[in-house]
């Protein structure tokens, strides 16, 4: 069933249906997953509600508001853009046009970071930079209840985003965010810094997927030439602001492993390791500082 099909006041099942259609069409990887939660949201309803009211009859302006979500995902903006959310550690985060779109990968980060941490409940400092929506950074905070953080991004509309998220997420108390470059002019001193920094060459932008090269900010994705311009720039603040015996955490793309290694002990910092992501794909270094 398509949407030539359905009648002006076609039942929930028979959208939902036509939704699945259209985005299996517009060859979307997990279009019954993805119609399922744009039909949701469209409507204001549970996941129990597409079965309970499944005989439901649907005005055309609610069949429109439907479609006009599902269209969008079919021209392949993510789910997540179109929600303006993406659960990141088993916490809701809302995104918008300046931060990338959290990944699971991402939480390679988290779990890297924790497993260097030996007491959870120490008083802990924690910078993030290019924090994005604060999602790493807050993740951290939600693990460590006596731990503090700072999140530096160059946008401010994404500053503001992630101080919304610690609002609403209940770090209000213990997450700051600043506009900055990076960790340039910084003063203060901390126990982790952590980053997920622009890594992909320029030139292989338009060959990513659409969900990604046309929707997540670009200033976020391009990493230089070689894809590790940040890395050169991040290696001596980095050192600059661990204290001594602090870790850094960060993440990096598929082969870069050797090259960010040799960029951040040319600045005198020790990388002890990398972490595995679900793919198995190497994506985070992880160090101290020198001592």
């Amino acid at each position: 069933m398509n949407r030539t099909d359905l009648t002006p006041t076609p039942t929930l099942r028979e959208v939902l249906r036509a939704c699945e259609a259209s985005l299996r069409e517009a060859g979307v990887d997990t279009p019954e997953l993805d119609a399922r939660l744009l039909v949701q949201h469209a409507l204001g309803m549970r996941r129990e509600d597409l079965l309970i009211q499944a005989l439901k009859r649907l005005t055309p302006p609610m069949v429109e508001r439907v479609f006009g979500f599902v269209g969008r995902r079919a021209a392949r903006e993510p789910v997540s853009r179109i929600l303006g959310r993406r659960e990141f550690w088993s916490m809701d985060f809302t995104l918008d046009a300046s931060t990338l779109d959290p990944r699971p990968d991402t939480e390679t980060l988290v779990e890297a970071a924790l497993a260097l941490v030996p007491d959870r409940g120490a008083a802990l400092s924690i910078l993030d930079l290019g924090t994005g929506t604060g999602c790493i950074l807050l993740a951290l905070l939600g693990e460590l209840p006596r731990a503090r953080g700072l999140g530096i991004d160059v946008q401010a509309a994404a500053v503001a985003t992630a101080d919304a998220n610690a609002r609403r997420l209940g770090f209000a108390s213990r997450a700051g965010f600043r506009q900055g470059d990076w960790a340039a002019g910084l003063e203060e001193r901390f126990d982790v810094v952590l980053s997920n920094p622009p890594y992909i060459p320029d030139a292989d932008i338009p060959t990513l997927e659409p969900e990604v090269a046309a929707h997540d900010p670009r200033a976020a994705l391009a990493g230089g030439p070689d894809g590790l311009d940040a890395y050169r720039r991040l290696a001596p603040q980095v050192a600059a602001v661990l204290k001594p015996g602090g870790h850094f955490v960060f993440e990096v793309g598929a082969g870069q492993v050797p090259a960010v290694t040799e960029i951040f002990t040319a600045s005198g910092l020790v990388v002890d390791g990398t972490r595995h992501d679900l793919g198995r794909v190497e994506r985070c270094v992880f160090g101290r500082a020198a001592a």
